[in-house]
């Protein structure tokens, strides 16, 4: 190959590449690239979230899955979770304050130290994503065996 044709194709591989850039960069500052899930200061009962400070804070995340008529059980979290519905449909029964049905696509703050019990009300498996914002030693959830609404 000629030293001319090689100059060209160099020439033409760096003008490729900033067109590239060009274009990148055009596309990040003319469409949506972020999707706001949620913002709030409070839970999905309307109580003020509070972080635990009595430890170093600690982030756990998971998805849960539940199978269609599965229930979570009574439980309370002791720390803020955030939830998302990733699939499915999930009804949670908070006693005194009422049974709300979260769908796929739904965020939600659940309640703090408040008994609920999920349940999958849906025809497929539900899949939620959780991440409880809290501190090493306190537990994100806490089973309540026997516990009945009032």
């Amino acid at each position: 190959m000629s030293k001319a044709r090689s100059l060209v194709w160099q020439l033409a591989t760096v003008l490729l590449g900033a067109a590239l850039i060009i274009a990148i960069a055009d596309r990040g500052m003319t469409r949506e690239t972020v999707t706001s899930l949620l913002s709030t200061g409070e839970t999905i009962l309307t109580q003020p979230i509070a972080y635990p400070t009595q430890a170093p804070a600690r982030i756990v995340s998971a998805i849960v899955t539940m199978l269609p008529g599965e229930e979570t059980g009574w439980h309370q979290h002791d720390v803020p979770m955030f939830g998302y519905i990733l699939e499915g449909e999930v009804s949670v029964d908070y006693g005194a304050k009422g049974t709300r049905v979260y769908r796929q696509g739904d965020a939600l703050i659940e309640a703090i130290d408040w008994p609920h019990n999920g349940r999958n009300t849906g025809k497929i498996p539900a899949r939620i994503l959780a991440v409880f914002m809290g501190a090493d030693g306190v537990p994100n959830t806490v089973m309540l065996p026997g516990y009945m609404p009032q």
